[in-house]
């Protein structure tokens, strides 16, 4: 019963953690990668010590591409990020990197010139027309995943009505679950505008990730509080909702916490061992985790006891 004597702190603590992430997106923004705007990405990797971004900017300045952006990925390698290129473009390109330099990595002179050696990671190219098309197509993914979600608790809890009604708790869910998409989201913000990083697919891939994973979290909870309601009615017991709530909280919990335990462990083995390509990715999904399992906890069971003393006034 501790988490519903004291709800009202936990409601405050969500607010001003709902604040900062809509803060952190409002002020730094989500820098879309190519799979939304369109346009190629390559990451390149130096043999021996990289030289200075500028001296690579110049480089690759060398074959008229506009304006291009050179971001600097671990020790010795750098991603490349401009318009989509043509094949003989980014053939010049890495012709332009593996010219002669004479450039050091603080930019002062080596004295005499000497062939950079580079190897090409990874290539890709997307047109702004199918990256428009990606955006739709995953804002609609997270639509129609919230949709079934909200069809699915009306149609499990459409027996339980008193004191809350079946789409109460559908409700309950969709304004969790949209915290819990918030908050990471506003993280990948702030952690985008201090790292360089861009929202790419993965990071939609770990929200409806996410949404899967936070909905399974609540549902147990929001399971267990429809099976009390149900034997309280059979056996005409007249416990108060607050007492039901905190009892199906508390039987529950541990099972949360374990499971949340377990995916965590997974995703910091994921984050400090993983490839680079995944880590951002298993960052949104570690920090949604987090985020999930304090919501199905401290807040999506007690929200219903508002919500039912706001049904008994009506």
């Amino acid at each position: 019963m501790f988490i519903i004597n004291h709800r009202k702190f936990f409601f405050w603590l969500t607010g001003l953690i709902l604040a900062a992430a809509v803060g952190a997106i409002l002020v730094w923004g989500l820098p879309l990668g190519i799979d939304f705007t369109g346009g190629s990405l390559m990451e390149v990797s130096y043999a021996n010590a990289r030289p200075a971004l500028s001296a690579i900017q110049t480089q690759v300045a060398t074959v008229p591409l506009g304006a291009v952006s050179v971001r600097a990925v671990g020790d010795n390698d750098i991603s490349i990020r401009m318009r989509t290129m043509t094949p003989a473009e980014h053939a010049a390109v890495l012709s332009a990197l593996s010219s002669q330099a004479s450039t050091t990595l603080n930019g002062s002179p080596s004295g005499e010139p000497s062939k950079t050696v580079v190897a090409e990671l990874s290539y890709t190219s997307v047109g702004p027309a199918l990256g428009s098309q990606f955006t739709n197509k995953a804002l609609w993914a997270i639509f129609a995943v919230i949709l079934v979600i909200v069809l699915y608790i009306a149609f499990a809890f459409r027996k339980v009505s008193r004191p809350v009604p079946g789409w109460g708790y559908g409700i309950t869910v969709v304004a969790m679950l949209a915290i819990d998409i918030i908050v990471p989201t506003g993280f990948y913000a702030a952690y985008c505008h201090f790292t360089g990083a861009e929202v790419d697919s993965l990071f939609i891939v770990a929200l409806l990730s996410l949404l899967g994973y936070c909905v399974n979290d609540v549902i147990v909870i929001f399971d267990r509080i429809r099976e009390h309601l149900a034997k309280n009615s059979r056996e005409n017991n007249k416990e108060p909702f607050e007492e039901t709530i905190g009892k199906s909280i508390s039987e529950t919990m541990n099972r949360s916490i374990n499971t949340a335990l377990t995916v965590v462990l997974a995703l910091i083995a994921l984050i400090v061992f993983g490839a680079e390509s995944t880590r951002n990715f298993a960052l949104v999904m570690l920090v949604g985790v987090a985020a999930g399992t304090f919501s199905s906890i401290a807040r999506s069971a007690p929200l219903l006891i508002p919500i039912a003393n706001w049904f008994n006034k009506k």
